[in-house]
């Protein structure tokens, strides 16, 4: 029975998320992040450098324990935990194989934009956010939708938003980075999945039951950890191949604008095919316009909504910018670049050896030795799915929270536990799909709220330009 109703739902479900990626969330992603940019003369460019000073001026490791909140930068690291994730390795090397090489470009595009859809974000979470009686800090995008739009209507996209979240973050979005990090594990190591799960939810236990100041706490150490590793893995590669790093860059470019020359099919097609996957993959990555760091900036410690807002900005720079594409660079300078395995596209015999999970663990291979290869991706992606999972926990709480008040979270966080062990003993084509789904109806009301308040961040950025002269 539960196969045939997989079997069902499916095809309705591939087919929600084909229309919402290929022409609904194309058009507010990229039609948000435009409108911000020219509302704020392109915040991104012109408080780029403010932002890293902020970052990168005074970073710390320790930032000490927090009355309530988080630090700034423990906000920051909390956010960009739970923006590099399996849609850095494994997101990205899906949107290659499906889109080409030239899908890289089209989630450099949703980036840039993205960074003013994140500063508006994450001012407006620091703006609305509200402090109970306890002290609790309580912000996020269901604060700002009920701030944006009063009454009924408010409370419906709210509470939309607040369900689609729990759903694909808390419950299936840990699944599928569970399942990550199972299935890598088994390859690399040989450990049983089952295990990894067991071990995973001990770890996520000790650290759920310390609320925000224990997540904090990690997520501000173990983040600068996890991207050092990656960051001297990829580049050791591809100083190993930069005799091909020109041809690298070029076919990302070429293929943007010609992927029909890779992929196969009509023009028409092949185009679609590569900005939907550069926009479903880039959302997925960066989160930018989702609404799900929002949760994370607020309860940043800060007096200014301006501070925060160019803080996250510089998390989606070093999620896409950095990471992703570093990932990016060593998987086609590998596999297409040099007459490689892949360098007439993903079609024929290699289709039954290569798909998005192991294309990284090959590509690395290809320097390191395919056993190291497989285990340097499978230590990277434990770090980026296990911290994505803190994050995301933390963001389905919050709405939990939300909905149905504070007794809610202890049964919240058993379920949630659930989840992460399920993902890892069982691959369903279905929890994919139906994460996908409500990662892309999450945009929706959040996009509304954002166009809708526009004019506070407008104010705030402003308010501080002004401030600067």
């Amino acid at each position: 029975m539960v196969q045939q109703l997989e079997a069902a739902l499916l095809p309705v479900v591939n087919a929600l998320n084909d229309y919402l990626s290929s022409y609904i969330l194309v058009f507010l992603l990229i039609g948000v992040g435009l409108f911000y940019s020219i509302r704020t003369r392109f915040v991104q460019v012109r408080c780029f450098g403010e932002g890293m000073k902020k970052v990168f001026g005074n970073l710390s490791l320790r930032g000490g324990a927090q009355a309530q909140g988080m630090s700034s930068f423990q906000a920051l690291a909390t956010a960009i935990a739970a923006q590099v994730g399996t849609g850095n390795i494994v997101g990205a090397s899906g949107a290659i194989l499906t889109g080409g090489p030239g899908a890289i470009f089209w989630m450099w595009i949703i980036a840039f934009f993205g960074m003013a859809t994140i500063y508006a974000e994450a001012t407006l979470a620091i703006h609305t956010r509200v402090i109970d009686q306890d002290g609790h800090i309580h912000g996020g995008p269901v604060y700002y939708i009920t701030t944006a739009f009063r009454g009924a209507f408010g409370k419906f996209l709210a509470g939309f938003f607040a369900v689609a979240i729990i759903l694909a973050l808390g419950f299936m979005g840990c699944m599928v980075q569970s399942n990550s990090i199972g299935s890598t594990f088994q390859t690399a190591f040989g450990v049983p999945s089952w295990v990894m799960g067991v071990v995973l939810v001990v770890i996520c236990a000790f650290i759920f039951l310390g609320g925000v100041q224990r997540l904090a706490a990690v997520t501000e150490k173990l983040v600068p950890i996890m991207a050092a590793i990656f960051l001297l893995g990829a580049v050791a590669v591809l100083v190993a191949r930069i005799a091909y790093l020109p041809e690298t860059f070029a076919m990302i470019f070429r293929y943007a604008f010609q992927p029909q020359a890779i992929i196969g099919g009509g023009f028409g097609y092949a185009i679609k095919t590569a900005i939907s996957q550069g926009a479903k993959r880039g959302l997925f990555s960066n989160e930018a316009g989702m609404g799900s760091t929002p949760h994370a900036h607020a309860q940043a410690n800060v007096k200014d909504p301006h501070e925060q807002g160019v803080v996250a900005m510089v998390g989606v720079f070093i999620d896409t910018f950095v990471v992703l594409t570093l990932n990016a660079l060593v998987v086609i300078s590998t596999l297409y670049a040099g007459g490689g395995p892949l360098a007439g596209g993903y079609v024929g015999d290699v289709t039954a050896t290569l798909n998005s999970a192991n294309l990284a663990q090959t590509a690395f291979g290809t320097v390191f030795g395919a056993h190291f290869g497989a285990i340097f991706v499978a230590i990277c992606l434990f770090f980026f799915a296990f911290s994505t999972v803190l994050g995301w926990n933390l963001f389905g709480k919050i709405n939990v929270m939300y909905l149905f008040g504070k007794k809610a979270a202890p049964v919240y966080g058993v379920l949630a536990l659930v989840f992460i062990f399920l993902g890892t003993t069982m691959s369903n084509d279905l929890v994919w799909g139906l994460t996908d789904l409500f990662n892309n109806l999450m945009v929706i009301p959040n996009a509304i709220a954002l166009f809708a308040l526009s004019s506070i961040v407008v104010g705030i950025a402003k308010r501080r330009g002004n401030a600067l002269k």
